[in-house]
């Protein structure tokens, strides 16, 4: 059985349609790369999958329960956690409380929290800055710190929204070094991306969006030599 399975999901937003009629499966312990051109409809269906924005028709499931219009809470609690473009970080908490607030999820006792934030800290890579400011880190470390974050609600599924852009090459192996431990540690990983190079030699599947229609679905030599995909990024000749 799968772990994510996505039916047909159609978004509309007015009268501009973002995403179209889209379906396509993730296995438990997979990686699987969500790419497209800008535009595409990739942070929308993300937006879906995680409850920020209920699919105006289709289904989304969860390891065989339904999730498509559950609130974002609902989603965490049934084992979705969820990064985003932007490093939403608590600028002038500590690295330690960021990753605490979403320890909070499944546990109220302060103690507990602050133990397991620590852990996932030094998972990251980032236990150094565990007293320091979030505000203080670097794009990169603040975009670890939100994985740990996420990991904190004791997910099942990682979405990850673009966790490579705008970094180095060192920093790009620094983040693939992170998603393969994840998955070592059993949990799924949806990520959209734009640095092909970080996302393509590690993903088990790849999914293309383009003008929030599913183009191409398959393993990652048979999608970047597809004709369609290469139209997409590239223009027709």
């Amino acid at each position: 059985m799968s772990l994510l399975r996505v039916e047909n999901v159609t978004k509309k937003f007015g009268g501009v349609t973002a995403n179209e009629g889209v379906s396509f499966e993730l296995g438990k312990g997979q990686i699987v790369g969500l790419i497209g051109p800008n535009g595409a409809g990739k942070t929308t269906m993300f937006n879906c999958i995680a409850g920020f924005s209920p699919p105006t028709s289709g289904d989304i499931w969860l390891n065989g329960k339904k999730i498509s219009g559950l609130s974002p809470e609902q989603c965490a609690r049934a084992g979705i956690g969820r990064t985003f473009q932007v490093a939403r970080t608590f600028t002038s908490m500590t690295a330690l409380e960021n990753v605490m607030v979403g320890s909070f999820l499944i546990g109220r006792r302060v103690a507990e929290a602050r133990q397991r934030a620590s852990k996932l800290l030094d998972f990251v890579n980032l236990g150094r800055f565990a007293d320091k400011p979030a505000g203080s880190m670097t794009i990169s470390e603040q975009r670890r710190l939100a994985v740990a974050r996420a990991l904190a609600v004791d997910p099942v599924l990682l979405l990850m929204d673009e966790v490579m852009a705008g970094l180095n090459l060192t920093e790009v192996r620094e983040a693939v070094e992170v998603v393969l431990k994840i998955r070592e540690r059993g949990i799924s990983c949806l990520i959209v991306e734009h640095v092909l190079e970080g996302i393509m030699p590690i993903a088990d599947a790849i999914v293309v969006l383009d003008y929030g229609k599913k183009i191409a679905d398959g393993n990652p030599v048979a999608v970047s030599n597809d004709p369609k995909v290469i139209a997409a990024y590239l223009g027709d000749e």
